[in-house]
Order: structure tokens, then C-alpha cells, then sequence
């Protein structure tokens, strides 16, 4: 709560007219609670590889009995902290004052948990082993960054394929497309007002189809999952 705190401090009150403090915040959003889930999750089943294996050889229990507990036993937590902090930080940096809005904040910020510990327990999965599975998570979480649209806004066509396996990519823009319409406008001159979405760091992103990009983050969240149980 204390980070939460601070960083509404630090995003007191913006509005449109300091369009790109606003659009900052919303990635901080992403990568925040794209990267905190993920380093929580990794560990989980590196740490209980020689209990789980003692207690399979002994028929304790099925492996679909154990997986879905322990993945289910850290949500709450995540769930509880991510929705008080965005909770926090929407109204003390002033975004758009509608329920609505906030309350897709909020499932979109939760969401991105789920996708995110789900890639965690993949890699922790099929690593098991801590200080490898974390290097290979900072790799692939740097490169999802880089990808996501926000500090690279022109990135090469031989590369640009690399925005479709990032979450933090498909998050960023729905927190994006709930935020601002297309009837939005912001101060970009001296009493002149531009549309948000011929924005250069709105309009690179597309802010169409989102539904699209909830139909992404649900394979990759089931695809990682899969894939987590299955390299147990």
C-alpha cells in the first residue's frame, strides 16, 4: 500500500492535458502486476519438487489434485493486493471518474495477475530450477516490455511479431481502450485540442477489437496453465 500510495502522489490529479503522464501510469499498471505475480509463482513448484515427489511415489494423491491447489492457494492474496492498489492509485491520480471504467481497471489489472502467474508456474515448472527459471523469466518479461507498444513505438517489421506474445502488450491496450473513446480529446497546443487517439502512443496501439485482445490473454492464460501441468 505504501508503493500505491506513492505513486499516487506522484500522478496527483492528472488529467488529458498531461495525456502522456496519464498513458504512463496505465503501463506502470501493466508491468507492475505483470512482474510481481510472475517472480511470486516461479518458485512455487521448484521449492516443492522433492516433497511432491516423495509424496507422488507414495500414491498420495493425484498430480491434478495438487496442481490445482497450490495454484489456487496464492490467488486470493494477489487478487486482494492488486485490487487495493489500483483501487488506490485510480482515484488519487485522477482517472476517469466512472464506475465503469474503474471496475474494468480493476478485472483487467486481475487478469494480467492470473496471465501472470500462470507464465511463472510454467517456467517454474519446466526449469525446477530457482536461479535459472528467474534469469529465463527476466529475459522473456524484458523482451515482453520492449514489445508492448510503449518504449519502442516503431519496432522493425522483422520484429514487430514479437507484440503478439506479450500480454503486457494486450493489457497495456485494454487499459488504454477503457480509459479514452474516440469523442476523447486533450489540450496538445496553445488552445488546441487533438483527438487521445491520434496520439502517437494511443493510436500505434490500435484501439480496436478489444475483444480481440481478451480472446489472447485467455489462450495464453490456458496455454500456460496447460503447459505448467503438463511439464510437472
Amino acid at each position: 500500500m505504501s508503493v500505491a500510495i506513492l505513486s499516487g502522489l506522484l500522478w496527483w490529479h492528472t488529467d488529458t492535458s498531461n495525456l502522456q503522464d496519464q498513458v504512463g501510469l496505465l503501463f506502470f499498471f501493466s508491468i507492475l502486476w505483470g512482474f510481481f505475480p510472475l517472480f511470486n509463482a516461479i518458485f512455487t513448484f521448484p521449492q516443492e519438487q522433492p516433497m511432491l515427489a516423495r509424496e507422488r511415489a507414495s500414491c498420495m494423491y493425484h498430480l491434478s489434485s495438487y496442481f490445482f491447489a497450490r495454484t489456487a492457494a496464492d490467488l486470493p492474496m494477489e487478487l486482494i493486493l492488486a485490487t487495493a492498489f489500483v483501487t488506490v492509485m485510480y482515484w488519487m491520480a485522477g482517472l476517469k471518474p466512472s464506475p465503469v471504467a474503474f471496475l474494468l481497471t480493476v478485472l483487467t489489472i486481475l487478469y494480467n495477475v492470473l496471465l501472470s502467474q500462470s507464465l511463472g508456474l510454467a517456467l517454474g515448472a519446466i526449469v525446477m530450477d530457482e536461479r535459472q527459471a528467474s534469469t529465463l523469466a527476466s529475459v522473456l518479461m524484458l523482451l515482453f516490455l520492449l514489445g508492448s507498444g510503449y518504449y519502442v513505438q516503431h519496432i522493425p517489421a522483422f520484429i514487430a511479431w514479437l507484440k503478439y506474445f506479450s500480454f503486457n502488450h494486450y493489457c497495456y491496450k485494454l487499459l488504454v481502450g477503457v480509459q479514452y473513446s474516440t469523442n476523447d480529446n486533450f489540450l496538445c497546443g496553445s488552445g488546441i485540442r487533438c483527438r487521445v487517439m491520434d496520439f502517437p502512443g494511443v493510436k500505434v496501439l490500435g484501439i480496436s477489437n478489444l475483444g480481440y485482445d481478451v480472446a489472447a490473454l485467455t489462450v495464453m492464460l490456458v496455454g500456460y496453465r496447460l503447459l505448467a501441468y503438463v511439464a510437472l
